[in-house]
């Protein structure tokens, strides 16, 4: 590893001028190349204390033994060297976008004498006019069988071609109208061109221009009685606006543009492109890279805009390209794209309207490709055994760590205090064994005592188990005193059988929640029990399970607190660990220093998965919860309500209010509510608080539910009216 100072260029000795340094290695190789608008500020930031550099910058300049740089004239020469040296030298602390596939495209050879449409992979050539990328080869097939029976064009191959010629015999397609058969001279070589002229206006949205001529045509023949005509000419629309079907219209007519959406997490991004000509998505293409270098987003669109366009000229380069935010330097990437068009080319982000909500779509067309990347990468049982053994060497395990357990705290401003659980089994999510903790021990936000709170009620509950099947050694009774298995106290004083849940934790699959009312599975997720041991009463172990390996979501703090833990509970065969979102590091207990994994590990790759699946766990819990808080009403507090009766009630009545003066016998009338809780209802609303009245905060009249809409509350059916109130103090939740 190379001290950077040792080849650090001397004061004054790099210009103040715009440029593209590149990089070396020992060897020679080209490990970075990177452009600037001030060569001298820009390398100035790689010099600095390696304790201030991002992990992966500072393992780029400790990995590099020199640097040396290029003067340009512009910004704009600068951007197109970058591009050419990233080309010529691939780089391996560059992004680097990723092809999925190799896309098809529709392509005419107008270069040729009898131009010929045929599909196209990889780079395209002069005088060959394309139309995509498509995703698959079959939709251009379809596309094409469509539109030769009104442009018979060419489609077969030179040597078919050179075989008819010889000949004097046209392929099949010449014999059913679907090729004007040049090969044998029906069509002379100028109308053929025009024929595939017009074949290629019509494919880049022209056309209303052909349509209407063949409506007209279609009127003349049936006018002058020539109806077969007519009828093989109405044949030609139907074709023609199928094909057109196959590409909805997302934009106003005539609008050609580009529109590119990014989704990214720490290590990796992908990129998708809708292609939008004549108001059709006329292509689709995706790419996925590493991140190697720290980079914001707008830099990762200016580095899709360089492979994008960068071989690129003319018609080729739309007009408008719509990004979800501005390179860092808009104004040279901007020139650049209109020098490769040739005329003026518009870099924006859509605010309204329709194209607003397309770059929607291409988002999430993103954000998916993301996931199904992140999905088959994590499906590989190859991939995962080598993550879990670099694990295992990285924390100096004896083994693998088979099933690894990992926790998070979630809050709001240290309100609704939740933490997760989640399970990895043999490198995959077993959410039949998530769990889901409420902060019961103190009120307040800290995390770190949350930590330790939470790992102690875990794995107490893991030894009560361990005693009950004569597992654990001592004998010693967790249970005595009508406590919990995690030592505690009910306010009833009541004993749960076997170590059972706490009541601030929510088990998967409706278990048992706070007050004995059943949670919900969080985002709608089927969080059934698996084959799991029972209890003699039939209930599952919760906690019978030990991991190889906890992970916490943290850095020294939580860790040391989850290591207390496992110490004063005499456990010695757990690994802790925990991963530091900020720099991705890897922190064990007692350590001074982290473990750092190298970026590409799919060790690495594997703790991050785990690290954000617990934090989407538990945000959502704190969300729900929060939710909930904020919909509680009156009728929650009734002893054996459940949601179906109160909905049944509410919606009977109108409102709490009407229910609050409705009789006993009035009550009963609902259906399902029988006498006795009809009566526990009127008690219970008796002695509730009424609600204030509803106030209209725009003109702040008093709303009577009796003189309008029924009194909205926490209990009826629909959105509450503080619905939208925790989204908009999201930014601060943990």
């Amino acid at each position: 590893m190379a001290d950077p100072s040792s080849y650090r260029p001397r004061p004054g000795e790099i210009p103040d001028t715009p440029g593209v340094y590149r990089f070396r290695d020992e060897h020679r190789r080209v490990i970075y190349v990177g452009k600037a608008k001030s060569l001298r500020q820009r390398l100035a930031n790689y010099f600095q204390d390696l304790a201030h550099l991002h992990p992966r910058t500072r393992t780029m300049v400790t990995t590099a033994a020199s640097v040396e740089w290029t003067v340009v004239s512009t910004e704009v020469e600068a951007l197109q060297l970058e591009y050419s040296w990233i080309k010529e030298y691939d780089p391996r602390f560059n992004v680097k976008y990723r092809d999925d596939k190799s896309y098809p495209y529709l392509a005419v050879t107008m270069n040729e004498e009898f131009p010929r449409v045929q599909v196209m992979r990889g780079h395209k050539k002069k005088g060959v006019r394309y139309f995509g990328p498509y995703g698959h080869a079959w939709a251009i097939r379809d596309t094409v069988d469509l539109l030769l029976r009104v442009f018979p064009v060419r489609t077969c191959s030179t040597g078919v071609f050179k075989n008819a010629a010889r000949t004097g015999r046209p392929c099949l397609l010449g014999y059913i109208g679907k090729c004007s058969a040049p090969c044998v001279g029906r069509i002379t070589p100028d109308d053929h061109w025009d024929l595939a002229d017009e074949f290629c206006d019509f494919m880049a949205g022209r056309t209303g221009t052909y349509l209407r001529r063949l409506e007209r045509q279609m009127a003349d023949a049936a006018e002058e009685m020539e109806y077969e005509r007519a009828a093989r000419l109405r044949d030609d629309i139907g074709a023609l606006k199928k094909a057109m079907e196959k590409s909805a219209v997302v934009l106003a007519d005539a609008t050609d543009a580009d529109l590119i959406a990014v989704a990214e997490d720490e290590l990796e991004a992908a990129v998708q492109i809708f292609h939008v000509r004549g108001g059709r998505v006329r292509g689709q293409r995706g790419w996925v890279t590493d991140k190697v270098e720290e980079i914001t987003t707008g830099a990762l669109v200016e580095h899709a805009l360089q492979q994008l366009y960068g071989e690129e000229s003319g018609d080729a380069v739309p007009k408008e390209v719509l990004v979800p935010a501005l390179p860092d330097t808009v104004e040279p990437v901007q020139q650049w794209l209109t020098e490769r068009r040739g005329s003026g080319v518009s870099l924006r982000i859509p605010q309204r309207g329709d194209k607003k909500a397309l770059m929607e779509t291409v988002q999430r067309n993103a954000q998916q490709a993301l996931v199904l990347h992140k999905t088959k990468r994590a499906s590989d049982l190859t991939t995962r055994s080598r993550a879990l053994e670099e694990i295992a060497e990285a924390l100096d395990l004896d083994s693998a760590p088979l099933r690894i357990e990992c926790y998070d705290i979630s809050h709001l401003q240290g309100d609704d205090v939740v933490a997760s659980m989640v399970v990895f089994e043999d490198g995959l999510a077993r959410k039949s064994e998530y769990r889901r903790f409420q902060i019961k021990g103190f009120e307040g936000q800290d995390d770190v005592r949350s930590m330790h709170e939470v790992i102690t009620r875990r794995f107490r509950r893991y030894l009560a188990e361990k005693e009950k099947t004569g597992e654990w050694a001592d004998g010693e009774s967790l249970t005595d005193g009508g406590q919990h298995a995690d030592g505690e106290q009910h306010a009833d004083g009541a004993q749960h059988p076997g170590g059972g849940q706490h009541p601030g934790d929510a088990g998967p699959g409706g278990q048992a929640g706070p007050g004995g009312q059943a949670a919900a599975p969080d985002d709608g997720e089927a969080l059934t029990h698996g084959p799991a041991l029972k209890d003699d009463d039939g209930r599952p172990k919760r906690f019978a399970y030990p991991p190889q390996l906890v992970v916490v979501d943290g850095g020294q703090p939580q860790v040391a607190a989850a290591q207390r833990a496992l110490d004063e509970l005499g456990i010695d065969d757990i690994a802790v660990c925990g991963l530091a979102k900020r720099l991705e590091e890897v922190w064990l207990p007692r350590e001074d220093d982290p473990v750092v994994l190298p970026r590409t590990s799919e060790g690495l790759y594997l703790l991050q998965r785990v690290r954000d699946e617990a934090h989407r766990f538990a945000i959502t819990y704190q969300r729900t919860k929060r939710a909930k808080r904020f919909r509680a009403g009156p009728l929650d507090d009734v002893p054996g309500l459940g949601e179906t009766r109160k909905q049944a009630l509410i919606k009977h009545f109108g409102s709490v209010k009407r229910l609050r003066a409705a009789t006993i016998d009035q009550i009963c009338e609902v259906p399902g509510i029988g006498r006795k809780t009809a009566e526990t209802v009127a008690v219970a609303l008796a002695g509730a608080t009424p609600a204030g009245p509803a106030v209209n905060t725009a003109t702040g009249e008093i709303m009577d539910d009796d003189d309008g809409a029924p009194e909205t509350t926490a209990d009826a059916p629909g959105e509450p009216v503080s619905a939208g109130a925790p989204d908009e103090r999201r930014g601060q939740e943990r």
